[in-house]
């Protein structure tokens, strides 16, 4: 039986993806994995707090809030066997579990720029971590180590299929449905009418 997970590339406009892009040259400088077609349970390792870029980790993602409200994004559905999935997910699970161990792989970043395998126990940056997690899988394996890819790697995998590029916010509401969008939409207005 197969199920599918879903990869996602994004650009949220931070300083800190535009200073990944000068190098990149791409677009879309953060990648994720959700379990999902919703995004509802989507893992990266990232900020922890989306005022502080200096304090990352890994991170569950909320595709509505923080970073991701003005995001551009793609969207790439794999199919995986269901023991492949479980694998992922435990992995996943183990991590969050002792969440508190990991951080952001920063001097990997430059690692990457000097094509060195700089690579540290319970550190990970953002698509580092979503191919180790990939590595679960023998059709997703990439032909980079894991301390190397960069988010545009992912695009060359024959076994993702592209479902979705443009405003994160536009797919979010086509998944979940309105109702939710506009919930989540009153809630916005009405925490920046309070902040001001």
């Amino acid at each position: 039986m197969k199920k599918n997970i879903y990869i996602m590339l994004s650009n949220t406009g931070t300083l800190f993806s535009k200073a990944i892009g000068v190098y990149t040259r791409k677009e879309m400088n953060h990648t994720s994995i959700a379990f999902d077609e919703e995004l509802y349970e989507m893992y990266s390792f990232g900020r922890k707090n989306k005022n502080n870029p200096f304090n990352g980790g890994f991170v569950k993602e909320e595709a509505t809030n923080g970073l991701f409200k003005h995001a551009t994004c793609a969207i790439y559905k794999c199919q995986v066997t269901t023991q492949e999935f479980n694998r992922m997910q435990n992995k996943i699970r183990q991590m969050e579990r002792q969440k508190e161990l990991y951080k952001y792989n920063l001097i990997g970043l430059f690692g990457v720029a000097m094509q060195l395998k700089l690579e540290r126990e319970h550190a990970f940056f953002c698509s580092q971590f979503v191919a180790t997690i990939l590595s679960e899988c023998e059709s997703t394996k990439l032909h980079v180590p894991p301390c190397l890819v960069q988010p545009h790697h992912f695009e060359q995998l024959s076994s993702l299929e592209l479902i979705y590029k443009g405003k994160l916010q536009t797919y979010v509401s086509s998944k979940r449905g309105m109702e939710e969008s506009l919930q989540v939409n009153t809630w916005d207005k009405y925490a920046f009418f309070m902040q001001h």
